[in-house]
């Protein structure tokens, strides 16, 4: 790093620990870290302190095939609670620092709970999310792409030691950059929205048995049957949990009507699970009951794997006049700035809500002179658009007559602006309103929601949601409604992930939705009195482990307090996604009574 770079970062508030975790799996109440690093910096981003052990847990080290553990490395290594007051040493006052930040958070706390002691962190920054909102010109987001992107080498991926000294240089790299362009980093509070992870929010696998219906009197369980328990346990929950599932049954975190049967050791227990279990009439048995059913659990129907219908081939849009260019529109009103954006679209290029390392050009409107952001755009050289006409596009109103400045420090320019070919999200669809598309085949999307990173600033609070319905479009159980008391969903087919101020993201595995759910709803709400006409536009990038099947802009919200994002639904045995921007005036307990949810219990 040059001397002039350090001098940029010295002034940053924070001190960062880069951290990664291998793991015996992908749910923290269950699985457990086999292996930790981490690299403090100093606020420059200069390392500092080093840290690596493995760690035996005395578990089954899970996928083998990913993290290379097997138990015989393993073996002879300390436990968590042997080396917790080290790690913990070094990351007490910093940021922690990770890819997909939240895992690592949750795994970290985890393990620390275990041991009696508690995770130092208040604050983490996800280097997921820093990509995303520096508009980064890359295929995805991963850290194989990120090093690639910025010269770092790679060896060993999955070695935690290797990740943490290349994660870090790329976070270094970040940081800078993100300086430079004056977007405020995606640093958010640990113990925030979407950070509920009680161990009975737990998840367990999809049940492979199809359901066969209620526990009859005197009848066997039979694989398939869906368990719930309530109150306390003779064996520890999580065991019996585990037993249940061992046996082939579908142990679910609510009653609802697809239960069928409650375990409970207190039958007058007044638990919202046994009133529920009532009003339903679902069976209620004891756990000495269940002890004896175990023993001879009868065979179920396997849910059988629908053979998918041939994938439409989606005909590329036209290549427009705009092609290759992603445009940020700064002044005039919303409504202004909307019908521009929307003919940026319909000409083939793509409209940003941030100054980010992609924007190719801008478009200046009537007030955009004061914006904050536009002396950093001169100083990066890119062209400024302006008069009565911009790239094509007649502007609303007229626009100050304002020339781009040249450039005179290529220390930004060499970042922004340099991907104007069809480098700049080739192949990928920027969809509008209504429009579907036929998912690739992958086994889980990331619908990432976006909206311009000072928003905020007045206090305005913003919360992405999903709902899980069935073909009545209505939800089957209190965790089909994921937000950020509820952030995962049975199974942990769709969960939520706060990445910062300006991003959340709802993480949906198709593999693990189970085959009464036709249909996963992304949306968004505002707190208070604000609209969605205050906040702005909204983009949306769908995002698999490979490919980014679409991106788009949603911004014709003027006085709604809700707005539908998105929804990735079934049709014919093919998943597929609609972009929607549909807002309601009322607020988010309104939106979700919409979809069946009983307000008062979520």
């Amino acid at each position: 790093m040059t001397t002039a770079a350090t001098e940029l970062l010295r002034d940053t508030d924070h001190a960062w620990a880069v951290v990664d975790v291998e793991t015996s799996g992908f749910d923290p109440a269950n699985c457990r870290v086999l292996s930790v690093a981490a690299l403090t910096l100093d606020p420059a981003g200069r390392p500092e302190q080093r840290f690596h052990t493995l760690v035996d847990a005395g578990v089954d080290p899970g996928p083998v095939h990913v993290h290379g553990l097997t138990r015989e490395k393993l073996a002879g290594a300390p436990r968590f609670e042997q080396v917790a007051p080290d790690l913990l040493g070094l990351l007490e006052g910093r940021v922690l620092v990770a890819h997909n930040a939240a895992f690592d958070h949750r795994f970290l706390a985890a393990e620390a709970d275990r041991a009696g002691m508690k995770l130092p962190v208040e604050r983490r920054l996800c280097t997921l999310a820093l990509s995303r909102r520096l508009g980064l010109a890359v295929p995805d987001h991963k850290l194989d792409t990120l090093a690639a992107y910025w010269g770092v080498p790679r060896q060993r991926a999955h070695d935690a030691l290797e990740d943490v000294e290349v994660l870090a240089r790329v976070f270094t790299h970040s940081l800078l950059l993100a300086t430079r362009l004056d977007l405020p980093l995606p640093v958010v509070d640990c113990a925030g929205k979407g950070e509920n992870v009680a161990g009975d929010r737990a998840t367990t696998p999809r049940c492979p048995w199809r359901n066969p219906g209620p526990l009859r009197p005197g009848g066997p369980l039979v694989q398939g049957m869906r368990v719930a328990v309530t109150g306390a346990t003779t064996t520890p929950r999580a065991r019996l949990v585990a037993e249940l599932v061992a046996a082939g049954l579908d142990v679910g975190r609510s009653v609802n009507r697809l239960t069928s049967v409650l375990v409970t050791n207190d039958p007058h227990h007044r638990t919202r699970k046994a009133e529920r279990a009532r009003a339903l009439g679902i069976p209620v048995i004891d756990e000495a009951t269940l002890r004896q059913l175990l023993s001879d659990v009868r065979p179920g129907d396997p849910v059988t794997r629908r053979t998918a219908a041939p994938r439409r081939r989606v005909a590329a849009a036209p290549r427009g006049p705009l092609h290759g260019r992603r445009v940020l529109v700064i002044g005039g009103t919303h409504a202004q700035a909307a019908e521009v954006r929307a003919a940026i679209a319909a000409q083939g290029g793509s409209a940003a809500i941030n100054f980010t390392a992609t924007v190719t050009d801008v478009i200046l409107m009537a007030g955009g002179e004061t914006d904050r952001r536009l002396a950093r755009i001169r100083e990066s050289g890119l062209p400024v658009h302006t008069g009565a006409a911009a790239l094509g596009i007649p502007l609303p109103a007229p626009a100050a007559e304002t020339a781009a400045t040249a450039v005179t420090d290529s220390d930004l320019a060499e970042y922004v602006g340099r991907h104007r070919s069809d480098a700049i999200g080739a192949g990928v669809p920027v969809m509008v309103r209504g429009q579907v598309i036929d998912l690739p085949e992958a086994g889980a999307w990331t619908v990432n929601a976006a909206w311009r990173a000072d928003a905020l600033a007045d206090g305005t609070e913003v919360d992405v949601v999903a709902f899980l319905v069935d073909a009545d479009e209505r939800v089957i159980a209190d965790e089909d409604f994921v937000f950020y008391n509820n952030p995962v969903s049975d199974h942990g087919a769709v969960s939520l992930s706060v990445d910062g101020d300006s991003e959340q993201s709802i993480r949906i595995d198709l593999s693990q939705v189970d085959e009464h759910h036709t249909k996963i709803v992304v949306a968004a709400a505002l707190a208070g009195d604000a609209t969605f006409g205050d906040l702005g536009a909204i983009t949306l990038a769908v995002d698999g482990d490979l490919v980014t099947a679409a991106t788009a802009t949603l911004d014709a919200a003027t006085t709604e307090r809700t707005l539908l994002l998105a929804e990735i639904y079934r049709r014919d045995d093919v998943w597929r996604l609609r972009v929607i921007g549909q807002g309601y005036d009322d607020g988010l307990a309104g939106l979700a009574v919409r979809y069946g949810v009983d307000v008062a219990e979520a």
